[in-house]
């Protein structure tokens, strides 16, 4: 079955880093575009970014543009998100997605990674 597990959360200061790791399981991975997706408490699923199956094609959210990069490894079945320059405003459970087709919209997600910024 399809499964989705992330890791790579924790606490740390504003303007720190973190990197956010999704391994991937029950389907073929590289044939799939996946998304970044984090929930702050009381609030709505936010859309982060998006890649393309190849990795050529990435698209960050505004909020996050030239702080986060997302990037992926066809060949280790894992998705990540490299965050820098962390806000509190970052502060969220954040999952990984697997993409409908090419698009911000999803199919399935794993169970999340809290990442919370605080000083």
């Amino acid at each position: 079955q399809v499964q989705l597990v992330e890791s790579g959360g924790g606490l740390v200061q504003p303007g720190g880093s973190l990197r956010l790791s999704c391994a991937a399981s029950g389907f073929t991975f590289s044939s799939y575009w996946m998304n970044w997706v984090r929930q702050a408490p009381g609030k709505g699923p936010e859309w982060v970014a998006i890649i393309s199956n190849g990795g050529g094609n990435t698209r960050l959210a505004d909020s996050v543009k030239g702080r986060f990069t997302i990037s992926r490894d066809n060949a280790k079945n894992t998705l990540y998100l490299q965050m820098n320059s962390l806000k509190p405003e970052d502060t969220a459970q954040y999952y990984c997605a697997r993409a409908r087709g090419s698009s911000t919209l999803n199919d399935f997600r794993g169970q999340g990674t809290q990442v919370t910024v605080s000083s």
